[in-house]
């Protein structure tokens, strides 16, 4: 059977420039079916001769819109095309090794007739490797003007839209739109894509929810993320009525990549609150489980493109402009402004602080210069407009208040300008203030300290020495931007304080050189060596990192719509189903059957902790079968099981992690038989105390064991910090004393030493033993880290040959996770179904259902 991604490419020409079909054996030994996830390794050399080549790799970069710049002749109306080189997706290609084929998929800039649009995708494809994706105009301005630059872009600041001319509110038209242009991208990508070579980068917030529609039609599609905006902290985010979508759509990702800590940081936050996933470190990379699946988070701010801006620098041209610059302003210090006309720019903030400048230190008038360069606007609407009238106003103020004749302190020039441009106003200014109040990135400073480096032709064209005029510049950079943690050299402000970007502006003035040049060399050897190149370079190994287990994995989807994910599990790890146990469980004559409690056979969930009717009725089924030894290993205390379990005569007991067992309700409690010293809860409670206090929803509780200390009502990143500082500080006082200090879900317990729920195992298999019955049947479920000990021992039991096999052991974790255990059941709903399969199955019993009615109504 071919893949499915084959058929999609049978009516491309030629498929050659795509990639090779999947290869089919020229004989099978036995009937099977080939998987489209096969690699068929037994066969691997059966068709293939010694020369063949080894398939290239490839990467298929996803952004909003293409790398290409698209002009119409007016006289032919012949399109034609060329590549934008200041297109970030086109300069990361330089980080791939020489022998990957980079593809593009996005949108143009350009609004093509559906009549010319396949022309257009092949000329694309065969000249630029781009594989153009048409929106309809209705759908193109509510996903990216709509959704993305008025709702989306706002948020993602932290503007939230407190009324209707305060911000675009969520409007659902919009979010369609935002869905259906992203399944749009996909149809084009899957059109193109070998699901088992080719990895696939997408970026940026325009299209948060496409990997759910790629990994919905490819389970082990290599998929990588980077988010280019901040992302909002979690109070902020929780406001979107499809933040559960999002954030489900972007765990479908193998790697998601974030320009800093704190958006990463942020983004974890949400899963922890909304989906309760926490994050691990695992040998220095930090990941979520998410379904079985590693989902990596990687942090790294992007770089520049460091030859493209040296070769502009090289330019005789640009030596031309950078010397016409210096003469014009001659006698004056240049401080230098570069942002898009935005709203989160600060460009009138930094205004003011100039005007404040001037205010304050008289001496600067006529000396001091702002040089602000605009960009066009990326979005239109009522905003922009504001921008651009309230900057205006505030610089002709300053202009007509401070200026004379032949110096106004506030220069505004209107782009678009070119790179040489811009590259020769960095050259000649002195200082480049960069306010935003909220940037993801803002590559503006490393460009600035690039050009103020200069070249060779520069320094002839100014007559400068290289050896006897070091190079020097400063950047004043707001706080709230993700270059600002990489710039250790930069003055960094609050840009909403307009005094302390002023008394920076003037730091930078008269700031010594010797400062200057420490500051300039100090980013220069940073930027340099954190190129474009070495961040796609980096992103593109962590992402081979991330994907590097998908064969070894068995996969399956759940869910419907945006809420698909795909179930990762291990080989040897699967669902545990009454049939698959049933031969096994009938053919058995002792039967050790061990269940927990909690998130066992009733949810964590649930308020009312005493067990159903219909777990009652199900245990006393199973314990009427003579063949069963059934118990329940739990770490409640002893009076609360013995009350809630009054109905089931048979049952045994295992209470606070087994320090205390009972094989019958009318069997005395045995306790464990180690000397027990209880003197160190004396030690324990004053340190708990205090920590249930300053945690709002935390609670002790105390057995005759143990002292357990819970937060599953706190905070949830508050409680688990609190959890961590307390443990630390309970081994640190218990380093002495025969205890141990563990961690479980939404608990830190301290117990006795020698007791755990694996040494129940060992007690229960060793007396069954000795009473000349020992089980060929061990049936263990639990859903918690206490539970691994169970099947710990039991792994380590069935290992030691001085102890007698069990010839059918089930260990069973409830949850699709990292476990001993190797099996697994979805949730407590599962578990009763399978225990009741097994009750129906003892043929020594009365009919299940008939038990099952008489214990209806009870409790």
């Amino acid at each position: 059977m071919l893949s499915r991604s084959c058929f999609d490419l049978l009516n491309l020409d030629p498929i050659e420039d795509f990639w090779t079909a999947t290869r089919i054996p020229k004989l099978m030994t036995v009937p099977r079916v080939i998987s489209e996830f096969e690699t068929d390794d037994n066969h691997q050399n059966d068709d293939v001769p010694a020369d063949s080549p080894v398939p290239h790799q490839r990467r298929i970069i996803v952004a909003n819109q293409l790398p290409i710049r698209a002009s119409r002749d007016a006289k032919t109306s012949k399109w034609s095309f060329e590549l934008d080189h200041d297109s970030l997706v086109l300069q990361l290609r330089d980080g791939f090794k020489p022998d990957v084929e980079v593809l593009y998929v996005g949108c143009l800039k350009a609004e093509i007739d559906p009549s010319e649009q396949d022309e257009v995708a092949s000329l694309l494809l065969h000249e630029f490797r781009c594989v153009p994706t048409f929106l309809s105009m209705d759908v193109q301005n509510k996903f990216y003007h709509g959704f993305c630059k008025h709702y989306l872009w706002p948020l993602f600041h932290y503007m939230l839209p407190m009324t209707p001319s305060h911000g675009a509110r969520f409007d659902r038209a919009l979010w369609q739109a935002y869905v259906s242009a992203n399944k749009a991208f996909a149809d084009r990508i899957i059109e193109v894509l070998n699901p088992d070579e080719d990895f696939v980068w997408i970026h940026d917030y325009h299209l948060m929810v496409l990997p759910t529609f790629l990994r919905k039609r490819y389970y082990r599609v290599k998929l990588g993320f980077f988010l280019h905006s901040p992302f909002p902290s979690s109070e902020i985010y929780r406001t979107i009525p499809v933040r559960e979508e999002i954030l489900r759509a972007l765990l479908n990702c193998d790697l998601i990549g974030f320009h800093i800590f704190d958006y990463a940081r942020h983004f974890l936050s949400c899963c922890s609150r909304m989906l309760g996933l926490h994050y691990e470190f695992k040998r220095g990379y930090m990941g979520l489980e998410y379904y079985g699946r590693t989902v990596s988070i990687k942090m790294l701010p992007v770089g520049i493109h460091m030859g493209q801006l040296q070769s502009v620098l090289s330019l005789e041209d640009t030596a031309r402009k950078v010397k016409q610059l210096k003469e014009e302003f001659e006698g004056k210090t240049v401080i230098l402004g570069v942002d898009d006309l935005d709203l989160f720019k600060g460009i009138s903030l930094k205004f003011l602080a100039m005007r404040q400048l001037l205010e304050e230190h008289q001496n600067l008038r006529g000396k001091v210069v702002f040089v602000q360069i605009t960009n066009p606007a990326r979005s239109r609407g009522k905003d922009v407009q504001d921008v651009l009238n309230e900057t205006s106003a505030i610089a002709k103020e300053i202009n007509q208040r401070y200026g004379e004749p032949g110096y106004q302190p506030i220069i505004v020039i209107n782009g678009p300008l070119t790179t040489q441009e811009k590259a020769a106003y960095y050259a000649i200014s002195e200082c480049c203030l960069v306010n935003a109040v909220r940037d993801g990135m803002n590559l503006v400073p490393y460009k600035y300290t690039v050009c103020r480096q200069g070249s060779p032709v520069l320094d002839r064209a100014l007559g400068i020495d290289e050896a006897d005029r070091p190079k020097t510049s400063v950047i004043i950079v707001s706080e709230f931007i993700g270059c600002s943690p990489s710039l250790s050299g930069a003055i960094r402000v609050n840009p909403w304080n307009i005094d302390a970007v002023s008394d920076a502006i003037n730091l930078a003035t008269t700031m010594p050189e010797a400062e200057k040049q420490f500051r300039h060399d100090k980013h220069y050897k940073y930027i340099s060596s954190h190129d474009v190149a070495y961040w796609a370079r980096s992103f593109d190994q962590d992402l081979e990192r991330a994907c590097r287990e998908h064969y070894r994995r068995r996969c399956w989807g759940i869910g419907l719509g945006l809420g698909f994910r795909v179930v990762a599990l291990g080989p040897n790890f699967r669902k545990l189903s009454v049939d698959h146990i049933a031969h096994a469980y009938k053919n058995a004559n002792s039967r050790l059957i061990l269940l927990d409690y909690d998130g066992t056979m009733t949810p964590q969930a649930s308020v009312d902790k005493a067990p159903s009717g219909e777990v009652i009725s199900v245990l006393n089924c199973l314990c009427n079968d003579p063949k069963n030894v059934v118990f329940i290993v739990s770490g409640r205390e002893k009076d609360s099981l013995s009350k809630w379990f009054s109905l089931c005569e048979k049952l045994g007991l295992s209470a606070e992690h087994g320090y205390f067992t009972r094989w019958a309700k009318d069997s005395p409690w045995e306790t464990c038989t180690l000397a027990m010293d209880f003197g160190w809860k004396n030690i324990v409670l004053p340190v708990m105390e205090p920590y249930t206090e300053a945690t709002d929803g935390s609670f002790i509780e105390q057995k005759e064991s143990a002292l357990v200390w819970h937060h599953q009502d706190a905070d949830p990143h508050f409680g688990s910090s609190q959890a961590k500082e307390l443990l630390d500080h309970l081994e640190s006082v218990l380093i002495n004393e025969p205890v141990v200090v563990k961690r479980g879900q939404h608990i830190v317990e301290v117990k006795p030493q020698g007791v755990s729920k694996g040494i129940v195992v060992q007690n229960l298999i060793s007396k069954m033993q000795s009473r000349g019955k020992p089980p060929d049947f061990l049936l263990c479920i639990g859903d918690d880290r206490s539970d691994e000990d169970m099947f710990k021992s039991i792994v380590h039991s069935s290992s030691n040959p001085s102890v007698p096999a069990i010839a059918e052991v089930f260990a069973c974790t409830v949850g699709q996770k990292p476990s001993m255990a190797k099996y697994y059941l979805d949730d407590t709903v599962d578990v009763i179904k399978l225990v009741q399969g097994l009750a129906a199955a003892s043929s020594t019993q009365p009919k299940f259902a008939q038990v099952q009615k008489s214990f209806e109504g009870f409790i």
